[in-house]
């Protein structure tokens, strides 16, 4: 079994690295492609050419990674079970002793250690990555990182007071860009508004805020007009519980971001009593993501079991591409669904898989055991 199991592992993870390998190529291009006009725009002003949008597409690849594994292991493990039926190598493996159980049993400990490396590419390697791509397009390019016209907003309770936090962008050194703070007393109503250029988060949570203008609202009974105090400082420091992985949370993409870091930002939408449906969609999306990779290669394992002929073996790789494409805009489907549905969070996380399961299982059933 050994010897069966070197085989088969051995010619699937090269199937998979060469998908893999080919769309990364093919993402890559597509990437740079739209990175020229950037490059056309600003090679004579912050230096932005070539060498630096090479650098920023390369730096996005292992979020493409991530994307595709699934993919790249169904239609690699595809590719190696038809061509071993069609060369009639797995009828020898299945005279040997490798029964339909057994089989599965491999390729799902097989899909054990690409779960791993779907899950450590999606938790460590993609977020670094994305965060550093960012931070190489906005110092060449003076862009900035965004999320809207009206930038993030953020929400924190502190006794009977309440502030809501608006951050506008995040610029080229890391620093917010034009933060406002509106403090709101015990009954809801609006009692100052902390305006600054710029803003930086301390390791210890302090906001140090640079140019402020503090504008303070009293207004001494029901009937009276407010009085409105402006103050003005160069340097204001806020204690805050918001740190820097949450607002980046809220400027990037959630699903770009690592699962503890949504998960502490979970919890403090959580905390002051905020909508969060996206986000736990997001977070359980990135939980049961990677556990496709079983799905995918339970679902390649009754090809093994098909009799081909000469040239038909294209066309079932093709039909592996195909379920392998529909399996990612199911997955995306469910979670714009989810979201507007207001479905459960893990239920619509895990549904693309859970169809996906059955259709495998059944597939399984029918064209192994059954036949």
């Amino acid at each position: 079994m050994k010897t069966i199991r070197r085989l088969i592992y051995g010619e699937v993870l090269k199937s998979v690295a060469f998908v893999a390998l080919g769309f990364l190529c093919l993402f890559f291009f597509f990437d740079f492609i739209d990175e020229l006009q950037g490059v056309t725009k600003s090679k004579n002003v912050l230096g932005y050419g070539l060498p630096q949008a090479i650098l920023y597409v390369s730096l996005l690849v292992p979020s493409h990674l991530y994307e595709l594994l699934p993919i790249a292991v169904l239609i690699g493990t595809i590719f190696v079970m038809a061509r071993l039926a069609q060369s009639s190598e797995y009828t020898i493996l299945r005279t040997s002793g490798l029964g339909p159980w057994r089989a599965l049993r491999t390729l799902l400990v097989l899909g054990l250690g690409f779960v791993v490396l779907t899950f450590a590419v999606g938790d460590y390697v993609a977020p670094f990555s994305d965060r550093t791509a960012t931070l190489v397009k906005a110092r060449y390019q003076g862009l900035y990182t965004t999320s809207g016209l009206t930038g993030a907003w953020l929400r924190e309770k502190e006794g009977d007071k309440s502030y809501a936090v608006n951050v506008l962008s995040i610029g080229r050194d890391g620093s917010l860009t034009s933060p406002r703070i509106f403090e709101f007393d015990a009954k809801g109503f609006l009692s100052s508004q902390t305006s600054a250029e710029s803003a930086r988060i301390e390791p210890d949570g302090t906001w140090l805020l640079s140019q402020v203008e503090r504008q303070s609202y009293d207004a001494n009974g029901n009937d009276a007009k407010a009085q409105v105090r402006t103050t003005a400082e160069p340097i204001a420091r806020w204690p805050s519980t918001i740190t820097q992985e949450m607002v980046s949370v809220a400027l990037l993409k959630p699903d770009r971001m690592a699962t503890i870091d949504l998960f502490s930002y979970i919890r403090h939408l959580n905390a002051n009593g905020q909508k969060t449906q996206r986000y736990e969609i997001d977070f359980w999306r990135k939980v049961f993501y990677p556990l496709s990779c079983l799905v995918m290669v339970v679902l390649a394992l009754p090809f093994a079991y098909l009799h081909f002929r000469q040239s038909g073996i294209t066309t079932y790789v093709f039909g592996g591409v195909l379920i392998g494409i529909s399996f990612f805009l199911l997955n995306n489907v469910f979670g714009y669904i989810g979201n507007l549905r207001t479905w459960s969070p893990w239920f619509t996380a895990a549904a693309p898989g859970m169809i996906y399961s059955v259709m495998s299982l059944g597939a399984f059933g029918w064209l192994v055991i059954r036949r």
